[in-house]
């Protein structure tokens, strides 16, 4: 995987193992002729070569890639049938009954989704007739509005001056954390004016103008979406809000802009655009944050749909349009994530769409599989010693911990006088008249880190070992 980066983020565990190559073709073999001797078996003393990938491949003219482990540790097989009309996908067989139950070895090898998991889990069901409904309802509206919507964000984007816009939409529920971003950004001295904020109400409009942010506000498309803030990953507020984040990286990308999107629950220790910008990286469609799951309905990518940089071209306008048309599976599986993924898959095999996962091993974009599990990327950061970009704190039940995690890693600048407030009521309590872009930045922005502790489980910018656990039996992360 060093010698062909094949965008799938690499297993650590597995460096320095070795992979298979079959060749239909004896002219496809390797062309030292030692080496091909021993991979055509003539002498059954001599074991199979072990050489470079390069030497390996040196006369293939096409290569077929397949990635392979065992979930669930079952007695797996692998059947490459011969002869056959090629396929680009892979058949799933497991030996189960027709009803939603897990692997029985007392029953024949039946096709199986992909989504069906050993335990008798199923991942990827289609769509109800109401998912279906409810998803036309939404899109029948955004059709009939397109070229309107387009033609004033088109207007947005050229007075912003730049080819890459940094994305992202909010809700009122999560404008707190919209807020502290800016506080934070601003605290480190970062240039917001690239950054284009779809508010999903007008609530957060206002508030998104008040901290400085340009913002592209649609009310036909963004009506059915809730104000209120998701109590957890995947309930029916977050699944709701996802067709947001599929609508604005949609509009942006359709009309030709390089674009990041993010989150709100970020904040920036570098400019994260400017990595995306280094010329080695050109021959990437699109690049995500790795989430760090390893569950099966996220493979082969487990992408996170909350950090991720696309360059528009052809191949990612068809991607995301083809998101925004596939929305009801969003419905039904309750996570933008896991369409995602899924067409991210069809997509590279039917498109040559080139993907790139940046390995949660990278100290450049950590989320919230380090900020829980791997202390020393957290001591860095807090000792100011990281080449860390950002921070996302995704792997978080809840925009509350969320915010808790924040304040006590000192990453929340947003004073509490401004949490949960409507813009008018944050200039009322001030006797400010008036209104204009970033009007509220003085009045809510600490230049300094608001720090309190809450779990003495979780990293910290200062000790925090008299407050509670959050997890079970959850020891002092001091």
């Amino acid at each position: 995987m060093k010698t062909f980066d094949f965008g799938v983020p690499p297993n650590p565990n597995t460096e320095n193992y070795d992979a298979l190559i079959l060749y239909n073709k004896k002219d496809a073999l390797p062309s030292d002729e030692t080496i091909a001797k021993a991979a055509r078996q003539e002498d059954p003393k001599q074991g199979l070569p072990f050489v470079t990938a390069n030497t390996a491949t040196e006369n293939c003219d096409t290569m077929n890639v397949v990635f392979i482990n065992n979930p669930g540790s079952t007695r797996q097989c692998l059947a490459l049938v011969g002869g056959q009309y090629q396929s680009y996908h892979i058949q799933r067989w497991m030996r189960r009954s027709d009803n939603f139950r897990g692997l029985n070895a007392d029953y024949p090898l039946k096709l199986t989704s992909r989504g069906w998991t050993a335990a008798g889990r199923m991942e990827f069901t289609p769509p109800k007739d109401y998912h279906v409904k409810d998803h036309q309802d939404i899109l029948r509206t955004y059709l009939n509005n397109a070229d309107d919507i387009k033609n004033r964000l088109k207007s947005i984007l050229s007075k912003m001056k730049t080819h890459t816009v940094v994305v992202l939409t909010c809700n009122f529920g999560q404008s707190e954390l919209l807020m502290n971003f800016a506080c934070s950004a601003r605290s480190r001295g970062f240039d917001l004016s690239n950054i284009l904020v779809f508010p999903t109400d007008f609530d957060t409009k206002e508030l998104a103008e008040g901290m400085g942010f340009t913002t592209f506000y649609e009310e036909k498309i963004m009506a059915s979406i809730p104000k209120a803030e998701a109590n957890a990953y995947g309930d029916k507020i977050f699944t709701r809000v996802m067709f947001a984040k599929v609508v604005c990286v949609q509009l942006v990308n359709e009309l030709g802009y390089d674009l990041l999107f993010s989150d709100v629950d970020v904040v920036w220790y570098r400019n994260p655009v400017d990595y995306f910008h280094e010329r080695s990286l050109d021959g990437f469609d699109v690049f995500f944050q790795d989430d760090g799951s390893r569950q099966e309905r996220y493979a082969p990518y487990s992408a996170n749909s909350g950090f991720y940089y696309v360059r528009s071209n052809q191949k990612t306008k068809h991607l995301f349009r083809s998101l925004l048309y596939a929305s009801d599976l969003i419905n039904a599986w309750y996570s933008h994530q896991q369409v995602l993924i899924a067409l991210l898959t069809e997509h590279n095999s039917l498109l040559g769409l080139n993907v790139k996962i940046l390995p949660k091993e990278m100290e450049e974009f950590p989320g919230g599989v380090q900020f829980h599990r791997n202390k020393e990327a957290m001591k860095k950061i807090l000792r100011g010693e990281s080449d860390a970009y950002i921070l996302h704190m995704s792997w978080t039940k809840n925009k509350d911990n969320k915010v808790l995690f924040f304040k006590q890693f000192g990453e929340w600048y947003l004073q509490e006088s401004c949490v949960n407030k409507h813009f008018d009521a944050i200039l009322s309590e001030r006797n400010i008249l008036g209104s204009g872009v970033g009007v509220l930045l003085d009045q809510c922005c600490s230049a300094e880190p608001l720090v309190s502790c809450h779990y003495r489980d979780k990293p910290s910018k200062i000790p925090c070992r008299d407050s509670p656990p959050i997890d079970r039996n959850g020891e002092s992360w001091w």
